[in-house]
Parts: structure tokens; C-alpha cells; sequence
């Protein structure tokens, strides 16, 4: 019953740290003009890759720390203040250069800046409370995050610059920070936690970093790329699009989380198999029916939930509904390896990241953003491929090799 709590907690929380993502989102493309929004997504893709490298350098580590409880609470503090030192040298990074652009997308980024150590911490406070197996506190936090950004983007008049709506959103992080330092206290208390431990020779979120880089930011980043060379108004397209299927990526995540440990019970490598198609046939099919009613849905309501970039974003739909649908059939396969063979990961996700980028940037050349968008998807229907051949090939490795991979290996996506 304990590990059942502590599973729904931990889903809850990731629940409602999506829902705030999709929240903000939503409602800064109502606030904004399309201009606008194009300029905050640059930004707000620009804080999703730092989250993700932080992730991956420091919080998927901090999960991994087991021992006595006096050794993970040290983890965990150490992992708290890192971030918060590193927050800070990126922030002034990012505010000296906003302000050297100057713009309205200078002054984003300037904003960002400003707030990164806020929302960085508030973030990696999940972790450290995942490292503790106190899931609970975090999501009392993250529920404190959506409950104060909602209602002070809401307050935001219409066609606020990109600027103040990070502000906002930036410092409605602070009670969800201050409520997660006070609940962290009690199990850190006197103990030792020191940062430097991340910079030593031999840190395992170095290769996490890595896998996270060519898995996830690398098609960011040349969202990104794509939004200050050539096409900002595409960046606000994609990104709204992709904002409208914010609850999939809700159990894609799940997916991640809690699809080893439970494929890893099923018992054969047969009925693992099987039980992961089943669940990719699942979720494809709940991809493609999502895709349909937005798809369906009428252009004023549409507008009434992205503002000015609704026709821009619907426009991408079909593409971004494939990418989703085929999306499901890559986890679901990618999940699948890590249970048989954990080292098998790391080369699919590298090649055929990289190739999704490709295709992307080619397509944006052929197409514009609906070429961009279906460029994307040839990426992932392609990964989907590699991957479930790779478990074709696969046989399961020894309990001792494939517990040394676990270790060593990031979480997918």
C-alpha cells in the first residue's frame, strides 16, 4: 500500500508539473500577439533545455543515491544548492546578454535571466524529494506552483510583452520555492552537502547529459536556432501545436518512469514484448483520437485557447498528431530496451535524434513550419522503427550487466 501511495504521488506530481507547463503556455498565447508568443516560446524553449541539462546532470544522479538516509539527505542538499549556485551563473549570463540584444526578445531573455535560479530550483526540488522517497512534499509544492502562475498570468492585460509575462511567471515560482526549502529543512538538517561533488572526475550526469543532449535538446535547440535565423513566427507554431498535446506527454513521461519497473515483472521477454505493443498500440490510438477532436474543433473556440497563433498551430496538427502517434510506438520500444538491454539506447536515441533535427531543418526548407512539423514526424516514426527492431534483435542481458546499465543509463524520452 506504502509503494502504491508513493507511485501515485509521484504521477500526480508529475501531472500537475505538466499541467502547469501547458497552463502557461495557453495562457501566454491568449495574452499575446503572435509576435508576442513567438518570442516567449523562443524563451520558454531556451528554459526547457536548461531544466532538461539540470535533469539530467543533477537530478537524475540524486535519484540514483542509495545508502542510509543521512547519505541521500546530503545528496539532496547538495543537489539543491548546485543548482541554485549554477542557476545563478546562467541567469547572469542570460540577463547580460538579453539586454546586450535589447528588443522585445532581448528583454525576454533578459527576464529569464532573472528568474532562472527561482524556477530551476523550484524544479529540482522534485528530484531531491524523489531521492528521498517523500513524492508527497513535492507535489504539495508543484500544486502551491499551479495554483499561484494561473491566476497571475490570468491578471496579465492583453498583449503584455514577452518580458513581463516571464516575470510573472518567473516569480509566482517563489511561495512553491519557499514551501519546498521548508519541507526539504527537517530531513537536511545538520547534515553535509556539498555542491562541488558534481564537478569531480567520474559524475555519472555527465553521460546523462549527453544522452539528454542528443535526445530531447538537440531538437529544441534547433527550434530555436530556427526562431533567431530564420522564422520566428514557426517557433510560436510549433510550440503552440505541441502545447495542445501536453496531456500525452503527461503519460509518455509515466511511461518512462514506471514502464521498467513494471514490464520488468512481466516475466518472459516474450510477455514484455508483448505488453509493451499493447501498450504503444494504447497510447497510439489515444494520440490519433486526441489528434481528431482538436483537429475537429471549431476555429473560435480554437482561438479561444491559443489566441492569435491558433491558426498557425492548427495548420500543423496532422503533422504534430502523427509525430505524437508514432511517438507512442518509439517510447513504448525504447522502454522495452532498457528493460532487455539498457546499453542498446543510447546509439538509437543519438543516430535518430539527430536525424529528426535533419529532417526538421530540411523540411523547413521545403515546406516552412508544416514541412518543419512533418520533418519532425518522419524523425519519430523513424526512431519508432529503429527502436522496436533493435528489441527484435535483442536478447535480455545477465541480471548483474543489465542492474551496471540501469545505473549508467538516462531516462528516455
Amino acid at each position: 500500500m506504502r509503494r502504491a501511495v508513493t507511485v501515485a504521488a509521484s504521477v500526480l506530481d508529475q501531472a500537475a508539473s505538466s499541467l502547469t507547463n501547458i497552463a502557461v503556455l495557453v495562457i501566454a498565447a491568449r495574452a499575446s500577439t503572435a509576435d508576442g508568443f513567438a518570442a516567449f516560446s523562443m524563451v520558454y524553449i531556451t528554459f526547457t533545455v536548461l531544466m532538461g541539462l539540470n535533469m539530467a546532470f543533477v537530478g537524475q544522479s540524486v535519484v540514483l543515491e542509495k545508502g542510509e538516509d543521512a547519505s541521500v539527505g546530503s545528496a539532496a542538499r547538495a543537489a539543491v544548492s548546485f543548482t541554485a549556485l549554477a542557476a545563478t551563473t546562467g541567469g547572469l549570463q542570460l540577463a547580460v546578454g538579453g539586454a546586450l540584444a535589447g528588443g522585445g526578445t532581448g528583454r525576454a531573455f533578459l527576464a529569464l535571466g532573472l528568474v532562472l535560479p527561482v524556477v530551476l530550483v523550484q524544479d529540482g526540488l522534485r528530484y531531491a524529494f524523489s531521492a528521498l522517497r517523500q513524492p508527497h512534499r513535492a507535489l504539495a509544492a508543484d500544486t502551491l506552483r499551479l495554483a499561484c502562475a494561473v491566476p497571475a498570468l490570468v491578471l496579465q492585460p492583453q498583449g503584455a510583452s514577452p518580458a513581463r509575462l516571464v516575470l510573472v511567471w518567473g516569480l509566482s515560482a517563489l511561495p512553491a520555492v519557499l514551501l519546498g526549502l521548508a519541507l526539504l529543512r527537517p530531513r537536511v538538517r545538520g547534515l553535509p552537502g556539498d555542491p562541488r561533488r558534481y564537478l569531480r572526475k567520474g559524475h555519472l550526469g555527465r553521460r546523462f547529459v549527453v544522452e539528454y543532449a542528443v535526445g530531447n535538446a538537440s531538437s529544441q535547440l534547433a527550434v530555436l536556432g530556427l526562431g533567431l535565423f530564420a522564422a520566428p513566427l514557426a517557433v510560436g507554431a510549433l510550440r503552440g501545436a505541441s502545447t495542445l498535446f501536453g496531456p500525452l506527454n503527461v503519460l509518455f513521461t509515466s511511461v518512462n518512469a514506471f514502464g521498467p519497473p513494471l514490464l520488468g515483472r512481466a516475466g518472459s521477454r516474450r510477455a514484455t514484448v508483448r505488453a509493451a505493443a499493447g501498450l504503444a498500440g494504447v497510447l497510439a490510438v489515444l494520440a490519433a483520437g486526441w489528434a481528431t477532436a482538436l483537429y475537429a474543433l471549431p476555429a473560435h473556440l480554437g482561438r479561444r485557447l491559443l489566441g492569435d497563433t491558433w491558426d498557425a498551430a492548427a495548420a500543423l496538427l496532422p503533422a504534430t498528431g502523427s509525430q505524437y502517434a508514432v511517438m507512442a510506438a518509439g517510447t513504448c520500444a525504447l522502454v522495452t530496451l532498457r528493460v532487455l538491454s539498457p546499453r542498446a539506447t543510447l546509439s538509437v536515441q543519438v543516430v535518430f535524434s539527430l536525424l529528426a533535427v535533419a529532417l526538421m531543418l530540411g523540411g523547413y526548407v521545403v515546406g516552412g513550419a508544416a514541412g518543419a512539423a512533418w520533418g519532425l514526424a518522419a524523425g519519430s516514426a523513424l526512431k519508432a522503427v529503429a527502436a522496436w527492431s533493435r528489441v527484435a534483435r535483442t536478447r535480455p542481458e545477465p541480471l548483474a550487466e543489465q542492474a551496471e546499465g540501469q545505473r549508467s543509463t538516462a531516462p528516455l524520452s
